[in-house]
Protein backbone atom coordinates (compact mmCIF):
# COMPACT_ATOMS: atom_id res chain seq x y z
CA UNK A 1 0.00 0.00 0.00
CA UNK A 2 1.29 3.45 -0.89
CA UNK A 3 2.37 5.85 1.79
CA UNK A 4 -0.16 8.43 2.83
CA UNK A 5 0.69 11.79 1.25
CA UNK A 6 0.55 15.18 2.95
CA UNK A 7 -2.87 15.98 1.51
CA UNK A 8 -4.52 12.84 2.90
CA UNK A 9 -3.34 12.95 6.47
CA UNK A 10 -4.45 14.90 9.49
CA UNK A 11 -7.05 17.30 8.07
CA UNK A 12 -8.87 17.41 11.39
CA UNK A 13 -8.65 21.02 12.44
CA UNK A 14 -10.51 22.96 9.76
CA UNK A 15 -12.27 24.84 12.55
CA UNK A 16 -11.91 24.52 16.31
CA UNK A 17 -15.45 23.11 16.46
CA UNK A 18 -14.28 20.02 14.58
CA UNK A 19 -12.29 18.99 17.61
CA UNK A 20 -15.39 18.94 19.78
CA UNK A 21 -16.88 16.22 17.59
CA UNK A 22 -13.92 13.88 18.11
CA UNK A 23 -13.88 11.09 20.64
CA UNK A 24 -10.79 12.51 22.28
CA UNK A 25 -9.57 12.36 25.86
CA UNK A 26 -8.87 15.71 27.48
CA UNK A 27 -5.55 16.77 28.94
CA UNK A 28 -6.67 20.06 30.40
CA UNK A 29 -9.72 22.31 30.15
CA UNK A 30 -10.14 23.99 26.78
CA UNK A 31 -13.17 25.98 27.92
CA UNK A 32 -12.64 29.65 27.37
CA UNK A 33 -12.86 31.91 30.41
CA UNK A 34 -13.70 35.59 30.23
CA UNK A 35 -12.14 37.67 32.99
CA UNK A 36 -14.26 40.05 35.03
CA UNK A 37 -14.17 43.67 33.89
CA UNK A 38 -11.01 45.44 34.90
CA UNK A 39 -8.95 42.32 35.60
CA UNK A 40 -5.64 41.69 33.96
CA UNK A 41 -3.45 44.73 33.58
CA UNK A 42 0.27 45.18 33.23
CA UNK A 43 1.35 44.35 36.74
CA UNK A 44 2.38 41.04 38.22
CA UNK A 45 -0.05 41.35 41.20
CA UNK A 46 -2.95 41.33 38.74
CA UNK A 47 -1.54 38.21 37.09
CA UNK A 48 -1.75 36.54 40.48
CA UNK A 49 -5.54 36.91 40.29
CA UNK A 50 -5.79 34.74 37.18
CA UNK A 51 -7.85 31.56 37.42
CA UNK A 52 -6.55 28.02 36.76
CA UNK A 53 -5.66 27.53 33.08
CA UNK A 54 -5.79 31.27 32.36
CA UNK A 55 -2.00 31.39 31.99
CA UNK A 56 -2.11 28.34 29.72
CA UNK A 57 -4.82 30.02 27.65
CA UNK A 58 -2.71 33.16 27.29
CA UNK A 59 -0.17 31.06 25.33
CA UNK A 60 -2.17 28.22 23.79
CA UNK A 61 -5.74 27.44 22.80
CA UNK A 62 -5.14 23.71 23.07
CA UNK A 63 -2.73 20.84 22.40
CA UNK A 64 -3.74 18.08 20.00
CA UNK A 65 -2.34 14.66 19.15
CA UNK A 66 -3.25 13.58 15.62
CA UNK A 67 -2.70 9.96 14.65
CA UNK A 68 -3.34 7.95 11.50
CA UNK A 69 -5.85 5.14 11.57
CA UNK A 70 -5.82 2.67 8.69
CA UNK A 71 -9.62 2.41 8.62
CA UNK A 72 -10.67 5.93 9.64
CA UNK A 73 -7.79 8.02 8.34
CA UNK A 74 -6.50 10.79 10.58
CA UNK A 75 -8.06 11.15 14.00
CA UNK A 76 -7.59 13.47 16.97
CA UNK A 77 -6.54 11.07 19.72
CA UNK A 78 -5.96 13.64 22.46
CA UNK A 79 -6.96 17.25 22.85
CA UNK A 80 -5.56 19.41 25.63
CA UNK A 81 -6.71 22.54 27.64
CA UNK A 82 -4.31 19.35 13.26
CA UNK A 83 -4.07 18.30 10.58
CA UNK A 84 -1.62 17.33 7.95
CA UNK A 85 1.25 14.96 8.00
CA UNK A 86 4.00 15.04 5.42
CA UNK A 87 5.01 11.91 3.55
CA UNK A 88 8.59 11.77 4.74
CA UNK A 89 10.41 9.54 7.16
CA UNK A 90 11.70 10.94 10.43
CA UNK A 91 10.63 14.13 12.16
CA UNK A 92 9.51 17.33 10.48
CA UNK A 93 8.00 20.62 11.65
CA UNK A 94 5.74 23.13 9.94
CA UNK A 95 2.78 25.36 10.67
CA UNK A 96 -0.61 26.16 9.21
CA UNK A 97 -3.22 28.88 9.77
CA UNK A 98 -7.01 28.63 9.76
CA UNK A 99 -10.06 30.76 10.42
CA UNK A 100 -11.68 30.92 13.81
CA UNK A 101 -15.29 29.80 13.95
CA UNK A 102 -17.78 32.65 14.03
CA UNK A 103 -19.39 31.42 17.27
CA UNK A 104 -16.13 31.35 19.22
CA UNK A 105 -15.75 33.85 22.06
CA UNK A 106 -12.49 35.66 22.71
CA UNK A 107 -11.07 34.19 25.89
CA UNK A 108 -9.40 36.47 28.45
CA UNK A 109 -10.21 39.39 26.16
CA UNK A 110 -9.65 42.20 28.67
CA UNK A 111 -6.40 40.76 29.95
CA UNK A 112 -4.99 39.93 26.53
CA UNK A 113 -5.72 43.43 25.21
CA UNK A 114 -3.36 44.73 27.87
CA UNK A 115 -0.59 42.24 27.13
CA UNK A 116 -0.97 42.83 23.37
CA UNK A 117 -0.94 46.61 23.47
CA UNK A 118 2.83 47.14 23.24
CA UNK A 119 3.51 44.39 20.69
CA UNK A 120 4.79 45.34 17.21
CA UNK A 121 2.16 44.98 14.45
CA UNK A 122 3.47 41.64 13.20
CA UNK A 123 3.29 40.07 16.68
CA UNK A 124 -0.18 41.10 17.78
CA UNK A 125 -2.33 38.05 18.39
CA UNK A 126 -4.65 36.99 15.61
CA UNK A 127 -8.29 38.04 16.01
CA UNK A 128 -9.91 35.83 13.38
CA UNK A 129 -7.37 33.04 12.90
CA UNK A 130 -5.48 30.34 14.76
CA UNK A 131 -2.01 28.99 14.08
CA UNK A 132 -1.30 25.27 14.23
CA UNK A 133 2.33 24.40 15.01
CA UNK A 134 3.07 20.81 14.03
CA UNK A 135 5.72 18.24 14.98
CA UNK A 136 5.17 15.18 12.77
CA UNK A 137 6.91 11.83 13.19
CA UNK A 138 6.87 9.00 10.65
CA UNK A 139 9.03 5.93 11.25
CA UNK A 140 8.98 2.34 10.01
CA UNK A 141 7.17 -0.05 12.35
CA UNK A 142 6.57 -3.59 11.09
CA UNK A 143 4.24 -4.30 14.01
CA UNK A 144 1.68 -1.89 12.58
CA UNK A 145 -0.61 -2.99 9.77
CA UNK A 146 0.43 -0.09 7.58
CA UNK A 147 4.12 -0.62 8.34
CA UNK A 148 4.64 2.94 9.60
CA UNK A 149 4.09 4.87 12.80
CA UNK A 150 2.61 8.28 11.90
CA UNK A 151 1.60 10.83 14.47
CA UNK A 152 1.63 14.62 15.00
CA UNK A 153 1.75 16.78 18.09
CA UNK A 154 0.02 20.10 17.35
CA UNK A 155 0.03 23.32 19.38
CA UNK A 156 -2.91 25.60 18.53
CA UNK A 157 -2.43 29.26 19.40
CA UNK A 158 -3.43 32.81 18.52
CA UNK A 159 0.20 33.90 18.83
CA UNK A 160 2.39 34.16 15.69
CA UNK A 161 5.54 33.09 17.58
CA UNK A 162 6.65 30.50 15.03
CA UNK A 163 10.28 30.15 16.17
CA UNK A 164 9.30 29.89 19.82
CA UNK A 165 6.60 27.26 19.32
CA UNK A 166 8.79 25.16 17.03
CA UNK A 167 11.49 25.25 19.73
CA UNK A 168 8.91 24.31 22.35
CA UNK A 169 7.78 21.35 20.21
CA UNK A 170 11.36 20.11 19.89
CA UNK A 171 11.31 19.66 23.66
CA UNK A 172 7.76 18.35 24.07
CA UNK A 173 7.27 16.06 21.09
CA UNK A 174 10.18 13.59 21.55
CA UNK A 175 9.20 13.25 25.21
CA UNK A 176 5.58 12.66 24.27
CA UNK A 177 6.40 10.01 21.65
CA UNK A 178 8.41 8.17 24.30
CA UNK A 179 6.24 8.63 27.41
CA UNK A 180 2.77 9.38 25.96
CA UNK A 181 0.01 11.34 27.71
CA UNK A 182 1.38 11.75 31.25
CA UNK A 183 4.20 13.97 29.96
CA UNK A 184 1.66 16.17 28.12
CA UNK A 185 -0.24 16.63 31.36
CA UNK A 186 3.01 17.70 33.01
CA UNK A 187 3.74 20.09 30.12
CA UNK A 188 0.30 21.69 30.40
CA UNK A 189 0.84 22.23 34.12
CA UNK A 190 4.26 23.77 33.42
CA UNK A 191 2.76 26.17 30.86
CA UNK A 192 -0.01 27.17 33.26
CA UNK A 193 2.68 28.46 35.62
CA UNK A 194 4.35 30.64 33.00
CA UNK A 195 4.11 34.43 33.17
CA UNK A 196 1.82 35.88 30.53
CA UNK A 197 3.37 36.78 27.14
CA UNK A 198 3.91 40.48 27.81
CA UNK A 199 6.03 42.47 25.32
CA UNK A 200 9.24 43.94 26.68
CA UNK A 201 9.72 41.48 29.53
CA UNK A 202 12.44 38.85 29.60
CA UNK A 203 10.58 35.63 30.35
CA UNK A 204 12.03 32.45 31.84
CA UNK A 205 9.79 29.52 30.91
CA UNK A 206 10.37 26.11 32.55
CA UNK A 207 9.13 23.16 30.50
CA UNK A 208 9.66 19.43 31.13
CA UNK A 209 12.89 19.85 33.06
CA UNK A 210 14.35 22.47 30.71
CA UNK A 211 14.17 26.26 30.66
CA UNK A 212 13.52 28.55 27.66
CA UNK A 213 14.43 32.22 27.91
CA UNK A 214 12.78 34.69 25.56
CA UNK A 215 11.96 38.35 25.21
CA UNK A 216 8.86 39.38 23.30
CA UNK A 217 9.69 42.50 21.25
CA UNK A 218 7.81 45.75 21.70
CA UNK A 219 6.69 48.29 19.12
CA UNK A 220 9.27 50.67 20.62
CA UNK A 221 12.29 48.42 19.92
CA UNK A 222 14.80 49.38 17.27
CA UNK A 223 14.19 46.95 14.38
CA UNK A 224 16.78 44.22 13.95
CA UNK A 225 18.02 44.23 17.55
CA UNK A 226 17.85 41.64 20.33
CA UNK A 227 18.10 42.36 24.05
CA UNK A 228 18.71 38.80 25.26
CA UNK A 229 22.02 37.53 26.58
CA UNK A 230 23.20 33.97 27.14
CA UNK A 231 22.76 32.57 30.63
CA UNK A 232 24.46 29.58 32.20
CA UNK A 233 21.32 28.70 34.15
CA UNK A 234 19.07 28.62 31.08
CA UNK A 235 18.87 25.61 28.75
CA UNK A 236 17.73 27.50 25.63
CA UNK A 237 17.98 31.22 24.87
CA UNK A 238 15.98 32.27 21.81
CA UNK A 239 17.22 35.52 20.21
CA UNK A 240 13.96 35.71 18.24
CA UNK A 241 10.51 34.26 18.81
CA UNK A 242 9.09 34.73 15.33
CA UNK A 243 11.66 35.35 12.59
CA UNK A 244 12.37 32.68 9.98
CA UNK A 245 15.66 32.40 8.08
CA UNK A 246 14.97 34.69 5.11
CA UNK A 247 18.11 33.77 3.20
CA UNK A 248 17.45 30.03 3.41
CA UNK A 249 13.82 30.51 2.35
CA UNK A 250 14.58 32.87 -0.55
CA UNK A 251 17.80 31.19 -1.63
CA UNK A 252 16.14 29.27 -4.52
CA UNK A 253 14.73 32.52 -5.96
CA UNK A 254 16.90 35.26 -4.45
CA UNK A 255 17.50 36.88 -7.84
CA UNK A 256 13.86 37.94 -7.65
CA UNK A 257 13.62 39.05 -4.01
CA UNK A 258 12.83 42.64 -4.95
CA UNK A 259 9.96 41.60 -7.21
CA UNK A 260 8.61 39.35 -4.45
CA UNK A 261 8.77 42.27 -2.01
CA UNK A 262 6.65 44.34 -4.42
CA UNK A 263 4.07 41.55 -4.84
CA UNK A 264 3.70 41.12 -1.07
CA UNK A 265 3.59 44.89 -0.48
CA UNK A 266 0.72 45.25 -2.99
CA UNK A 267 -1.22 42.29 -1.57
CA UNK A 268 -1.11 40.35 -4.84
CA UNK A 269 -2.51 36.81 -5.08
CA UNK A 270 0.52 34.59 -4.72
CA UNK A 271 0.99 30.82 -4.47
CA UNK A 272 4.12 29.01 -3.30
CA UNK A 273 4.52 25.46 -4.64
CA UNK A 274 7.00 23.55 -2.50
CA UNK A 275 8.13 19.93 -2.10
CA UNK A 276 7.27 19.72 1.62
CA UNK A 277 5.03 21.35 4.23
CA UNK A 278 8.11 22.66 6.08
CA UNK A 279 9.43 24.49 3.01
CA UNK A 280 5.95 25.66 2.09
CA UNK A 281 5.20 27.17 5.50
CA UNK A 282 8.67 28.70 5.95
CA UNK A 283 8.55 30.37 2.54
CA UNK A 284 5.08 31.84 3.10
CA UNK A 285 6.13 33.17 6.51
CA UNK A 286 9.27 34.65 4.94
CA UNK A 287 7.18 36.42 2.30
CA UNK A 288 4.80 37.85 4.90
CA UNK A 289 7.70 39.12 7.02
CA UNK A 290 9.68 40.70 4.17
CA UNK A 291 7.60 43.92 4.37
CA UNK A 292 8.19 44.32 8.11
CA UNK A 293 7.67 46.65 9.98
CA UNK A 294 4.50 46.90 7.89
CA UNK A 295 1.95 44.28 8.86
CA UNK A 296 0.73 42.03 6.06
CA UNK A 297 -3.03 42.58 6.26
CA UNK A 298 -4.37 40.02 3.77
CA UNK A 299 -4.93 36.33 4.41
CA UNK A 300 -2.01 33.90 4.22
CA UNK A 301 -1.89 30.13 4.59
CA UNK A 302 1.58 28.67 5.27
CA UNK A 303 0.31 25.19 4.37
CA UNK A 304 -2.93 24.98 2.38
CA UNK A 305 -4.58 21.77 1.21
CA UNK A 306 -7.57 20.59 -0.79
CA UNK A 307 -9.34 19.87 2.51
CA UNK A 308 -9.25 23.45 3.77
CA UNK A 309 -12.68 24.99 4.19
CA UNK A 310 -11.67 27.87 1.90
CA UNK A 311 -10.51 25.57 -0.90
CA UNK A 312 -13.44 26.36 -3.24
CA UNK A 313 -13.37 30.05 -2.33
CA UNK A 314 -9.67 30.37 -3.16
CA UNK A 315 -9.54 28.21 -6.27
CA UNK A 316 -12.68 29.31 -8.13
CA UNK A 317 -12.22 30.59 -11.68
CA UNK A 318 -15.46 32.61 -11.68
CA UNK A 319 -13.74 35.60 -10.10
CA UNK A 320 -10.26 37.04 -9.77
CA UNK A 321 -7.98 35.32 -7.23
CA UNK A 322 -8.26 36.93 -3.78
CA UNK A 323 -5.51 38.83 -1.99
CA UNK A 324 -3.90 35.84 -0.29
CA UNK A 325 -0.59 33.97 -0.13
CA UNK A 326 -0.98 30.19 -0.28
CA UNK A 327 1.67 27.57 0.41
CA UNK A 328 0.92 24.19 -1.21
CA UNK A 329 2.57 20.81 -1.84
CA UNK A 330 -0.11 18.82 -3.63
CA UNK A 331 0.61 18.48 -7.41
CA UNK A 332 -3.13 18.98 -7.96
CA UNK A 333 -2.65 22.72 -7.31
CA UNK A 334 -0.34 23.12 -10.30
CA UNK A 335 -3.42 22.74 -12.48
CA UNK A 336 -6.05 24.18 -10.12
CA UNK A 337 -4.15 27.43 -9.53
CA UNK A 338 -2.52 27.87 -12.92
CA UNK A 339 -4.82 30.86 -13.55
CA UNK A 340 -3.26 32.69 -10.59
CA UNK A 341 -1.17 35.70 -11.64
CA UNK A 342 1.97 34.93 -9.59
CA UNK A 343 3.42 31.51 -8.75
CA UNK A 344 6.67 30.69 -6.96
CA UNK A 345 8.01 27.19 -7.51
CA UNK A 346 10.45 26.22 -4.76
CA UNK A 347 12.75 23.23 -5.20
CA UNK A 348 14.60 21.60 -2.34
CA UNK A 349 16.16 24.37 -0.30
CA UNK A 350 19.91 24.37 -0.88
CA UNK A 351 22.50 24.53 1.82
CA UNK A 352 23.92 27.98 2.49
CA UNK A 353 27.19 27.04 0.79
CA UNK A 354 25.61 26.20 -2.55
CA UNK A 355 25.16 28.76 -5.29
CA UNK A 356 21.67 29.35 -6.65
CA UNK A 357 21.44 29.55 -10.41
CA UNK A 358 20.19 32.79 -11.88
CA UNK A 359 16.72 32.21 -13.28
CA UNK A 360 14.67 34.44 -15.50
CA UNK A 361 11.09 35.24 -14.64
CA UNK A 362 9.00 32.66 -16.48
CA UNK A 363 5.67 32.92 -18.22
CA UNK A 364 2.70 31.36 -16.48
CA UNK A 365 1.86 29.20 -19.48
CA UNK A 366 5.14 27.32 -18.92
CA UNK A 367 3.94 26.06 -15.52
CA UNK A 368 2.32 22.71 -16.27
CA UNK A 369 2.96 20.59 -13.19
CA UNK A 370 4.49 20.79 -9.76
CA UNK A 371 7.56 19.15 -11.29
CA UNK A 372 8.21 22.25 -13.38
CA UNK A 373 11.58 23.87 -12.77
CA UNK A 374 11.96 26.17 -9.75
CA UNK A 375 11.42 29.82 -10.42
CA UNK A 376 8.99 32.72 -10.39
CA UNK A 377 6.15 32.44 -12.89
CA UNK A 378 4.42 35.76 -13.54
CA UNK A 379 3.49 38.26 -16.23
CA UNK A 380 4.19 41.07 -13.74
CA UNK A 381 6.81 43.66 -14.56
CA UNK A 382 8.46 45.11 -11.43
CA UNK A 383 7.95 48.82 -10.74
CA UNK A 384 11.52 49.31 -9.49
CA UNK A 385 14.79 48.55 -11.21
CA UNK A 386 16.59 45.49 -9.89
CA UNK A 387 19.05 46.19 -7.09
CA UNK A 388 22.18 44.44 -8.34
CA UNK A 389 24.18 45.38 -5.24
CA UNK A 390 22.24 43.16 -2.83
CA UNK A 391 22.46 40.24 -5.27
CA UNK A 392 26.24 40.64 -5.57
CA UNK A 393 26.58 40.96 -1.81
CA UNK A 394 24.68 37.72 -1.17
CA UNK A 395 26.52 35.89 -3.95
CA UNK A 396 29.84 37.00 -2.53
CA UNK A 397 28.74 35.71 0.85
CA UNK A 398 28.01 32.29 -0.62
CA UNK A 399 31.41 32.18 -2.36
CA UNK A 400 33.21 33.19 0.83
CA UNK A 401 31.15 30.73 2.90
CA UNK A 402 29.71 33.50 5.00
CA UNK A 403 27.60 32.01 7.86
CA UNK A 404 23.91 31.61 7.08
CA UNK A 405 23.00 33.80 10.06
CA UNK A 406 25.06 36.66 8.57
CA UNK A 407 23.44 36.22 5.15
CA UNK A 408 20.03 36.24 6.82
CA UNK A 409 20.89 39.44 8.72
CA UNK A 410 22.02 41.16 5.48
CA UNK A 411 18.80 40.22 3.69
CA UNK A 412 16.58 41.18 6.61
CA UNK A 413 18.30 44.57 6.86
CA UNK A 414 17.85 45.09 3.11
CA UNK A 415 14.10 44.43 3.30
CA UNK A 416 13.78 46.61 6.39
CA UNK A 417 15.51 49.59 4.77
CA UNK A 418 13.54 49.14 1.54
CA UNK A 419 10.22 49.10 3.43
CA UNK A 420 11.22 52.06 5.58
CA UNK A 421 12.22 54.07 2.51
CA UNK A 422 8.79 53.32 1.06
CA UNK A 423 6.78 54.09 4.18
CA UNK A 424 8.59 57.25 5.43
CA UNK A 425 6.92 59.56 2.83
CA UNK A 426 3.52 58.15 3.86
CA UNK A 427 4.30 58.66 7.55
CA UNK A 428 5.42 62.24 6.84
CA UNK A 429 2.24 63.06 4.90
CA UNK A 430 -0.10 61.41 7.42
CA UNK A 431 1.56 63.34 10.25
CA UNK A 432 0.58 66.54 8.42
CA UNK A 433 -3.10 65.52 8.72
CA UNK A 434 -2.93 66.12 12.48
CA UNK A 435 -4.56 69.40 13.60
CA UNK A 436 -2.32 71.90 15.36
CA UNK A 437 -2.26 71.56 19.15
CA UNK A 438 -3.32 75.20 19.57
CA UNK A 439 -6.64 74.34 17.87
CA UNK A 440 -7.60 72.07 20.79
CA UNK A 441 -10.13 73.73 23.09
CA UNK A 442 -10.95 71.95 26.40
CA UNK A 443 -14.64 72.89 26.20
CA UNK A 444 -15.19 71.74 22.64
CA UNK A 445 -14.89 68.32 21.07
CA UNK A 446 -11.39 67.46 19.81
CA UNK A 447 -10.82 68.67 16.22
CA UNK A 448 -11.14 66.22 13.32
CA UNK A 449 -8.19 64.82 11.39
CA UNK A 450 -7.70 66.23 7.93
CA UNK A 451 -8.65 63.71 5.19
CA UNK A 452 -6.08 61.66 3.28
CA UNK A 453 -6.12 62.99 -0.29
CA UNK A 454 -4.21 60.83 -2.75
CA UNK A 455 -3.36 63.66 -5.16
CA UNK A 456 -1.94 65.76 -2.32
CA UNK A 457 0.20 62.86 -1.14
CA UNK A 458 1.50 62.19 -4.65
CA UNK A 459 2.60 65.82 -4.95
CA UNK A 460 4.82 65.43 -1.88
CA UNK A 461 6.83 62.63 -3.52
CA UNK A 462 8.65 64.96 -5.90
CA UNK A 463 10.67 66.61 -3.14
CA UNK A 464 10.17 64.25 -0.18
CA UNK A 465 9.86 60.82 -1.78
CA UNK A 466 11.82 57.59 -1.27
CA UNK A 467 14.71 58.93 -3.35
CA UNK A 468 15.89 60.67 -0.16
CA UNK A 469 16.71 57.35 1.50
CA UNK A 470 16.85 54.73 -1.28
CA UNK A 471 19.28 54.34 -4.17
CA UNK A 472 16.71 52.47 -6.26
CA UNK A 473 15.28 54.00 -9.40
CA UNK A 474 12.05 53.13 -11.12
CA UNK A 475 8.33 53.83 -11.12
CA UNK A 476 7.88 54.72 -7.45
CA UNK A 477 4.72 56.70 -8.30
CA UNK A 478 3.10 53.64 -9.87
CA UNK A 479 4.08 51.52 -6.87
CA UNK A 480 2.51 54.01 -4.46
CA UNK A 481 -0.61 54.34 -6.59
CA UNK A 482 -1.23 50.60 -6.47
CA UNK A 483 -0.27 50.33 -2.81
CA UNK A 484 -2.97 52.86 -1.90
CA UNK A 485 -5.54 50.39 -3.32
CA UNK A 486 -4.20 47.44 -1.32
CA UNK A 487 -5.35 45.83 1.95
CA UNK A 488 -1.91 46.58 3.40
CA UNK A 489 -2.42 50.33 3.00
CA UNK A 490 -5.95 50.08 4.37
CA UNK A 491 -4.73 48.21 7.45
CA UNK A 492 -1.78 50.53 7.98
CA UNK A 493 -3.83 53.72 7.59
CA UNK A 494 -6.61 52.47 9.88
CA UNK A 495 -4.00 51.85 12.58
CA UNK A 496 -2.29 55.22 12.10
CA UNK A 497 -5.64 57.04 12.02
CA UNK A 498 -6.71 55.35 15.27
CA UNK A 499 -3.39 56.28 16.90
CA UNK A 500 -3.76 59.93 15.87
CA UNK A 501 -7.37 60.10 17.10
CA UNK A 502 -6.18 58.69 20.43
CA UNK A 503 -3.45 61.33 20.52
CA UNK A 504 -6.00 64.08 19.93
CA UNK A 505 -8.18 62.66 22.71
CA UNK A 506 -5.14 62.57 25.01
CA UNK A 507 -4.23 66.18 24.25
CA UNK A 508 -7.84 67.17 24.88
CA UNK A 509 -7.79 65.45 28.28
CA UNK A 510 -4.52 67.15 29.19
CA UNK A 511 -6.03 70.50 28.23
CA UNK A 512 -9.03 69.79 30.49
CA UNK A 513 -6.73 69.02 33.40
CA UNK A 514 -5.17 72.46 33.11
CA UNK A 515 -8.55 74.17 33.48
CA UNK A 516 -9.98 75.47 36.78
CA UNK A 517 -13.14 73.36 36.86
CA UNK A 518 -14.23 74.73 40.23
CA UNK A 519 -14.34 78.26 38.89
CA UNK A 520 -16.19 77.14 35.77
CA UNK A 521 -18.98 75.25 37.56
CA UNK A 522 -19.71 78.28 39.74
CA UNK A 523 -21.10 79.95 36.63
CA UNK A 524 -23.43 77.04 35.80
CA UNK A 525 -26.56 75.50 37.24
CA UNK A 526 -26.61 72.19 39.14
CA UNK A 527 -28.06 70.43 36.11
CA UNK A 528 -25.24 71.69 33.91
CA UNK A 529 -22.66 70.75 36.55
CA UNK A 530 -24.06 67.20 36.84
CA UNK A 531 -23.98 66.92 33.05
CA UNK A 532 -20.33 68.05 33.07
CA UNK A 533 -19.41 65.47 35.73
CA UNK A 534 -21.07 62.67 33.79
CA UNK A 535 -19.25 63.66 30.60
CA UNK A 536 -15.92 63.88 32.41
CA UNK A 537 -16.43 60.49 34.05
CA UNK A 538 -17.25 59.04 30.65
CA UNK A 539 -14.08 60.54 29.14
CA UNK A 540 -12.01 59.20 32.04
CA UNK A 541 -13.47 55.71 31.64
CA UNK A 542 -12.86 55.78 27.90
CA UNK A 543 -9.29 56.97 28.38
CA UNK A 544 -8.55 54.09 30.75
CA UNK A 545 -10.21 51.57 28.46
CA UNK A 546 -8.37 52.72 25.33
CA UNK A 547 -5.06 53.41 27.13
CA UNK A 548 -4.79 56.91 25.71
CA UNK A 549 -1.17 58.18 25.50
CA UNK A 550 -1.55 60.88 28.17
CA UNK A 551 1.25 62.32 30.31
CA UNK A 552 1.83 60.48 33.61
CA UNK A 553 -0.54 61.71 36.30
CA UNK A 554 -3.11 63.15 33.88
CA UNK A 555 -5.89 60.66 34.67
CA UNK A 556 -5.31 60.90 38.42
CA UNK A 557 -5.45 64.70 38.19
CA UNK A 558 -8.69 64.57 36.21
CA UNK A 559 -10.17 62.21 38.81
CA UNK A 560 -9.26 64.72 41.52
CA UNK A 561 -10.99 67.50 39.55
CA UNK A 562 -14.12 65.38 39.18
CA UNK A 563 -14.16 64.59 42.93
CA UNK A 564 -13.77 68.26 43.79
CA UNK A 565 -16.70 69.23 41.54
CA UNK A 566 -18.89 66.45 43.00
CA UNK A 567 -18.15 67.62 46.56
CA UNK A 568 -19.37 71.11 45.61
CA UNK A 569 -22.83 69.69 44.91
CA UNK A 570 -25.63 68.89 47.41
CA UNK A 571 -25.28 65.59 49.30
CA UNK A 572 -28.12 63.85 47.47
CA UNK A 573 -26.42 64.52 44.12
CA UNK A 574 -23.04 63.49 45.55
CA UNK A 575 -24.48 60.08 46.44
CA UNK A 576 -25.87 59.62 42.96
CA UNK A 577 -22.68 60.68 41.19
CA UNK A 578 -20.48 58.50 43.41
CA UNK A 579 -22.39 55.37 42.41
CA UNK A 580 -20.51 53.25 39.85
CA UNK A 581 -22.00 53.56 36.38
CA UNK A 582 -23.77 50.51 35.01
CA UNK A 583 -22.28 48.98 31.86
Amino acid sequence: MALQGPEELGEQLEEPEDLDDQDASSISPAEEITLPSGLGGDDEPEEALLLPWDRFSAWLHCICVVGFDLELGQAVEVRGPTRKCPSCLGDTQFCFRFRQGSNRKQSLSCFLENTDRDAPPCLKRELGHYYGYVYFRQVRDKSLKRGYFQKSLVLVSKLPYVTFFHSLLKIMAPEYFEKQEPCLEAACNDIDRWPTPHPGRILTLPIMGMVIKIRIPTCYDKPGTSQLVQSAQVSIVLPTIHEVDLFRCFHPVFFHIQMLWELVLLGEALVVMAPSPAESSDTVLALVSCISPLRYCSDFRPYFTIHDSEFKEYTTRTQAPPSVILGVTNPFFAKTLQHWPHIIRIGDMKQAGEMAKQMKVKKLKNLKTLDSKPGVYTACKPYLNKDEEIIKQLQKGVQQKRPSAAQNAILRRYFLELTQSFIIPLERYVASLMPLQKSICPWKSPPQLHPFIQQDFMKTLEKAGPQLTSRLKGDWIGLYRNFLKSPNFDGWFRTRRREMIHKLEALHLEALCEEDLQQRVQKHSEVETVDLVLKLKDKLSQAEKEHLPVRPGTLAKLQEHIEAVILSLPEDLQGILHKPSTP
